[in-house]
């Protein structure tokens, strides 16, 4: 029998040194990993105590989404009984697209441990492949979405340091701490802007589809951020974003990033009172995004302009475009319930618990040494 663990011709040709390695890298992790398994089976158990479904939707999706920056995975899908015949597919940014077929066939609240993957992206929190946790609430408002994550955010907190020292909990990341058992601070993006910038950003969005990018930009520049000219406005907004005020979201207390500019409303619906502003809210901690949340677009024909605007501005950046995923627009024709959902970053909310200061400290099996 040929068999690699008890071949020792086979086996003596993997070097001591190696396995050696590769145990002692694990064993490093393992206490991580531990804390991993501990926060998934709490998750689990919150979300079904509040009556949710846990689901599972297809990684293969005919469109990988409409973000613009995002590069997915790609592949070809063979016909069994065809050869010649194949089709382009594409693995998943996010089980969004999915999930909300699964609320238009009649769903309620329901959420997903996914796993996605999202090409080009490596740093101390990017993975190219990595967990996401993804939940949807029908009737309800985006403020709800955020007041279920931090109700979660806050068991975790409570049943990971149960019997530790630690008092209270406090999450941590690189040198800043959080205690997410405080009341969580709400900030809109103007006046995130306005406090840490003196910015009034709302004052160059008078065209909420085409903001200001000469009034951004001379903001930018006052306060001594550079600014190119064949800069878009997001890209200037971007630039002062990460620079002056990423850095001190969730420091302390965790902070909920809301009511985004329009034309940065990726599939989150107008905001009803501000035709300027989208119901879209990102969550911080420890100046790490873990979550993005929207009030859900339902409306398939502004589904479209969207999706069709993205892939114009894809096209011109990167020279991409993806299909539409004609299956899902057709599904929002049939009614998609009104509601609201988020993407939480799963492996970034076990670094927070465990203080781990990369990704792949939180990875059963990182992809290291790829390229």
């Amino acid at each position: 029998m040929n068999n690699v663990l008890t071949d020792s011709k086979q086996t003596s040709e993997v070097p001591n040194e190696k396995y050696w390695w590769i145990k002692g890298e694990l064993c490093s992790r393992l206490p991580n990993l531990n804390a991993r398994n501990k926060i998934q089976n709490i998750t689990r158990q919150f979300f079904t105590k509040k009556g949710f479904i846990e689901v599972e939707t297809p990684a293969l999706q005919v469109s990988p989404g409409s973000e613009p920056h995002l590069t997915p995975f790609t592949t070809n899908l063979h016909d069994p009984f065809d050869k010649e015949k194949k089709r382009k597919l594409y693995l998943h940014t996010s089980p969004e697209f999915a999930m909300k077929m699964l609320l238009v066939g009649g769903m309620n609240n329901i959420f997903q441990l996914a796993r996605v993957w999202r090409n080009g992206e490596r740093s101390a929190i990017h993975h190219p492949e990595f967990t996401m946790l993804e939940w949807y609430q029908t009737g309800a408002s985006w403020r709800d979405v955020a007041k279920t994550c931090e109700n979660l955010v806050k068991e975790v907190a409570i049943q990971k340091f149960k019997n530790t020292k630690q008092k209270p909990p406090l999450f941590s990341w690189k040198n800043s701490k959080c205690n997410p058992m405080q009341d969580w601070q709400y900030l809109s993006v103007d006046c995130a802007f306005k406090k840490f910038c003196r910015i009034d950003l709302l004052s160059t969005t008078s065209n909420p589809l085409e903001p200001n990018v000469m009034a951004l930009s001379k903001e930018a520049e006052k306060i001594g951020i550079r600014v190119h000219s064949n800069d878009r406005w997001e890209e200037i907004f971007f630039r002062i974003f990460l620079d002056r005020i990423e850095p001190n979201l969730g420091i302390g207390v965790p902070t909920v990033l809301y009511d985004w500019p329009i034309s940065m409303a990726s599939l989150a619906r107008q905001n009803p009172k501000d035709d300027r502003l989208a119901e879209r809210f990102e969550i911080y901690i420890c100046a790490m995004e873990i979550a993005n949340g929207f009030g859900e677009l339902t409306d398939p024909v502004e589904h479209r302009r969207r999706f069709k605007n993205d892939m114009a501005l894809k096209d011109k950046l990167y020279g991409q475009t993806y299909p539409v995923d004609e299956d899902f627009i057709k599904a929002l024709t049939f009614g998609m319930p009104n509601s609201s959902g988020i993407a939480l970053g799963f492996d970034r909310l076990v670094m927070l618990c465990t203080g781990a200061q990369k990704i792949e400290d939180v990875l059963w099996a990182p992809l290291v040494n790829i390229l």
